[in-house]
């Protein structure tokens, strides 16, 4: 009898987490979220993180201006100017991507990882890969 429940509810935990999976869970923003919009996922990490004074902000770094307004045209299907065989953005292009680079500070071709001056979490990187292989939408 007691073999008899466990195996009940364990058969009903099983269908309560499936049926969870097939639901779209995607929130309005945060890290997890599969298909982030440039204006209120991406853009707030690039002023609050990179768009600081003696970064990407003013004269820029590298002529790379990411102020709000400004990202999208300074990133997007534009030659780097340290890696010129890679965009800064690739679309839909995650590996393509000096950004990604830049970011997870994986190759030593692109030097320094970024933020120099702060900090973003890996789940905040994550976001942006996100937002890049889903295209690099200018939403």
């Amino acid at each position: 009898m007691i073999r008899k429940c466990c195996l009940l509810i364990l058969t009903a935990l099983l269908i309560a987490v499936f049926i969870h999976c097939g639901k779209d869970s995607s929130s309005p923003a945060g890290p997890g979220k599969a298909d982030p919009s440039l204006a209120s996922d991406i853009q707030p990490m690039f002023t609050g993180t990179c768009a600081l004074s003696g970064c990407h902000s003013g004269a820029g770094q590298a002529g790379l201006l990411l102020s709000q307004g400004q990202s999208y045209s300074n990133l997007v299907n534009v030659t780097s100017t340290q890696v010129p065989a890679l965009k800064r953005v690739k679309p839909s292009k995650i590996d393509s991507s000096y950004v990604v680079n830049k970011l997870d500070g994986t190759s030593p071709l692109v030097g320094v990882k970024m933020p120099k001056n702060g900090t973003l979490s890996a789940a905040n990187i994550q976001l942006i890969k996100n937002w890049i292989s889903k295209g690099a939408k200018n939403n």
